[in-house]
C-alpha cells in the first residue's frame, strides 16, 4: 500500500490550482490526530482500555475490513490516473472520472481509507482507536466537501449530474 501511494505522484498531470495551506491544515490536523490515536501505543489512561472484545471474530472482521478498505482505496487511486493528488487540486486537462468505483460514489479513496481505519479500530478494540477512526473519518469528510466545491466550480452541470447519480462516501442505493 505504501509503495503504491509513494509512487502515485509519478506521472500525474501538472497542477494548475491548489488549495491554500490554511485550508489543508484544517482537515489535516484532524486526520493526523485520528491516526495518532489509532496507532499510538499505551499511556492514554481509559482511552487505552478495550471496548470491543479481542475475540477472533472481531479481530478477523477488523482485518477483513482493513484489507477491503485498502483494496478499494488502491482501485480508486488507479481509476483517477493522472488526475490524482494528495492535495485538493485541479490538474492541467483535469477530467471528471466516472468509471471504476467512481461509478458508485464520489470519494472512494476516502471511503476505502475510512473502512480501513474502522477495521483497524475493530481489530484493536480500544477506545482510542474508535475515537481515532472517528477523527480520521471527520477529516476525510471535511476534505471531500472542499473537493466537491472545487469540482462543482470546474465541471458545473456535469458534476451536478454525477452528484445525483452517486453517493458521497457510500454507494447510492
Amino acid at each position: 500500500f505504501i509503495v503504491v501511494w509513494l509512487a502515485a505522484p509519478l506521472g500525474t498531470r501538472r497542477t494548475v490550482q491548489r488549495e491554500t495551506p490554511r485550508s489543508r491544515f484544517s482537515y489535516l490536523v484532524v486526520e493526523i490526530a485520528g491516526y495518532y490515536l489509532l496507532f499510538a501505543a499505551g499511556g492514554m489512561g481509559f482511552l487505552n482500555q478495550r471496548l470491543i472484545p479481542g475475540t477472533p471474530l472481531f479481530v478477523w472482521a477488523g482485518v477483513v475490513c482493513t484489507w477491503a478498505g485498502i483494496a478499494l482505496a488502491i482501485w480508486a487511486r488507479w481509476s483517477l490516473g493522472r488526475n490524482w493528488s494528495a492535495r485538493i487540486t485541479l490538474k492541467e486537462g483535469h477530467e471528471l472520472i466516472r468509471s471504476g468505483p467512481y461509478r458508485y460514489f464520489r470519494h472512494p479513496i476516502y471511503s476505502g481509507l475510512d473502512l480501513a481505519v474502522v477495521g483497524g479500530a475493530l481489530a484493536i478494540g480500544r477506545w482510542r482507536c474508535l475515537l481515532g477512526a472517528a477523527l480520521v473519518i471527520a477529516g476525510y469528510w471535511m476534505k471531500a466537501r472542499r473537493e466537491e466545491a472545487l469540482l462543482r466550480s470546474q465541471f458545473g452541470p456535469a458534476f451536478e449530474e454525477h452528484v445525483r447519480e452517486t453517493g458521497f462516501l457510500l454507494p447510492k442505493v
